[in-house]
């Protein structure tokens, strides 16, 4: 004993180190997790705590004063506890008495984890000896289906750190920056975990991570999101999806798609894990014609006044149909892109060239990465050696794209010219929001057509709306001038062709108001909708873009405010037809 006592060595070990390691912990200190706001800087994804409930049976367990620290009434602590977890009395009272005596605590499975904070406290109240808690890192998504799969989701990953990591979305893409780091604190304690005084304790402190500011307006999301759930409910199609954004800046404000999930809830997620708005490519059909009439405008091969004959158009053996195959016979180019003509854009690659179509492919950007930052981002890709290749893809079939690259290549015509990156985020800042860390701007990208052909194009896409053999009638809205082009394609079967029957398209719309001076561009996707024949497919879209857009105009200072009359066609009337029109 008096070796022991003057040496503190037994056996080459030293005792006093031997009971400092012992009773000296290192507990990590935890990074709160970055904030994701929208526009107006409310919260869309932010930390907060869960807890998971256990209980200690062994009578060992008793404090300073010998109080109990175990279960000591188990009918008791079932019958309370059964008000506040999703277990029946019964099975908390099987759960308290396992088979195994000597087992020292028990847990309750999912019924006894995601605890909230207000729960929590409501048992605590209830002074159950032996009901412990220990917390949890969690993720708030406060507005349950709110552009989901762009915000994406942050979940524990079971590596013993319990930290949140991005698994889609902006979660994924900014997952460095809204990590932050963990701390450390090191020091000594006694067996029940209480600090011993007077003994040195280092630590590092937590550096929690940064916040990152979206784009998206939460009145248009909200809106966005209530609209395509209508739709969805009515028509219940494979997907779809909507995009909203400023056509000078490229800054999206609102975005949505089908499926989707409720991010709280999680609510969906097992079919909707992917993010459609870039990971998603398509054969976007006849909205790709608004690239077309650009190409050939720009590139000095139109003639709107000039005829052809519509209805099908035979290349290289092939033929180009029209979605009418009767044809309307001999019309103006102009009248052509009104109605959607397939064969009038095959006429205008022929006229083009190959060359040169495919150089305005090139310039508008398709086929290329639109640089978004988001997880398994796809590029597309095209078919173009054939000569009915190469017509198909003028008015969008044997090319596929993303949402992202239409909502880039379509600012280039909103915006005379210059095209816009589409981006979703204006800001990352410190954990308290004192320092902007890295803010992004608006950018332009390319300049794939003059000012003068934008113009002239949306003016063709006016006459879709407003000219009484247009097709897009639908989408005509009370005080503002649209100009707008519809899109019907067929959906690949994944073989060699393309689905039949009539829920084998994939609708679409491309809209931009107002129309003399774009505010906003709109883009809506449905992909084979079950058409009941109450509403067609454009109508049903219009029932998104009109009170979304409308919206977005009436809160915004840019939008053109004005009363449009449209005036009837009188062209090829009589007089006396004329004036009833």
């Amino acid at each position: 004993m008096l070796v022991i006592a003057v040496g503190k060595n037994v056996k080459n070990v030293n005792l006093s180190k031997r009971a400092e390691q012992l009773y000296t912990q290192t507990r990590t200190l935890k990074a709160k997790r970055g904030t994701i706001y929208d526009a107006n800087g409310k919260p869309i994804a932010e930390d907060t705590s869960t807890y998971s409930m256990y209980a200690v049976l062994s009578k060992n367990q008793v404090d300073n004063d010998n109080k109990p620290l175990y279960i000591v009434n188990k009918h008791k602590t079932a019958k309370q506890l059964a008000k506040y977890i999703s277990m029946s009395e019964k099975q908390i009272y099987k759960t308290l008495n396992p088979k195994n005596q000597d087992t020292f605590q028990v847990e309750f499975g999912s019924a006894g984890t995601g605890i909230s904070v207000l729960t929590k406290e409501k048992i605590e109240a209830l002074k159950l000896p032996g009901i412990n808690f220990v917390q949890q890192q969690a993720r708030s998504y406060p507005n349950g289906m709110f552009a989901s799969n762009l915000v994406g989701l942050a979940t524990a990953k079971d590596n013993g750190t319990n930290n949140l990591t991005g698994q889609m979305g902006i979660e994924k893409a900014f997952n460095n920056e809204l990590s932050g780091k963990n701390g450390y604190r090191d020091g000594q304690y006694d067996v029940y975990g209480y600090r011993l005084p007077g003994r040195k304790q280092r630590e590092r402190p937590a550096k929690n991570g940064d916040n990152v500011y979206t784009t998206i307006d939460n009145h248009l999301q909200n809106l966005m999101e209530t609209e395509m759930s209508a739709v969805q409910a009515e028509a219940n199609p494979v997907s779809m999806n909507a995009i909203l954004m400023e056509a000078k800046t490229g800054k999206i404000v609102a975005v949505s798609q089908r499926p989707s999930f409720n991010a709280s809830t999680l609510k969906g997620l097992d079919t909707a894990w992917t993010n459609n708005l870039v990971q998603d490519s398509f054969e976007p059909g006849s909205t790709m014609k608004i690239f077309t009439m650009s190409a050939a405008i720009d590139s000095g091969n139109y003639n709107g006044n000039a005829l052809y004959e519509s209805g099908r158009y035979a290349i290289d053996g092939k033929i180009v149909p029209d979605w009418n195959q009767a044809g309307w016979g001999y019309i103006t180019y102009n009248k052509g892109f009104a109605l959607s003509s397939n064969v009038a854009m095959a006429h205008l690659e022929q006229q083009m060239g190959a060359n040169t179509w495919r150089n305005y492919i090139k310039k508008f950007q398709f086929i290329q990465n639109t640089d978004s930052g988001l997880a398994g981002e796809t590029t597309g890709k095209v078919q173009f050696k054939y000569p009915i290749e190469q017509a198909d893809t003028a008015f969008g079939q044997g090319i596929e794209v993303t949402a992202m690259q239409m909502m880039r290549a379509l600012s280039g015509v909103a915006n005379d010219g210059k095209m816009m990156k589409p981006y979703f985020i204006s800001k990352v800042t410190s954990a308290n929001n004192k320092k902007v860390i890295k803010k992004y701007s608006p950018k332009v990208v390319g300049h794939p057509i003059s000012s003068n052909t934008a113009k002239k194009v949306r003016k063709h896409m006016e006459d879709v709306v407003y000219k009484s053999y247009g097709i897009g009638g639908d989408y005509k809205m009370k005080g503002y001038r649209v100009a707008a082009k519809t899109g019907t394609a067929q959906v690949s079967n994944g073989a060699s062709g393309y689905a039949s029957g009539d829920d084998s398209y994939l609708y679409s719309v491309a809209g931009m108001v107002p129309a003399k001076n774009p505010k906003y561009v709109m883009y809506i996707t449905m992909k084979q909708p079950k058409l009941t024949g109450t509403k067609t497919a454009t109508q049903l879209m219009a029932q998104i873009f009109k009170p979304v857009l409308s919206r977005a105009l009436q809160s915004s200072n840019g939008g053109e405010n004005v009363s449009v009359r449209t005036v009837p066609e009188t062209e090829f009337k009589s007089v006396d037809t004329a004036k009833n029109c």
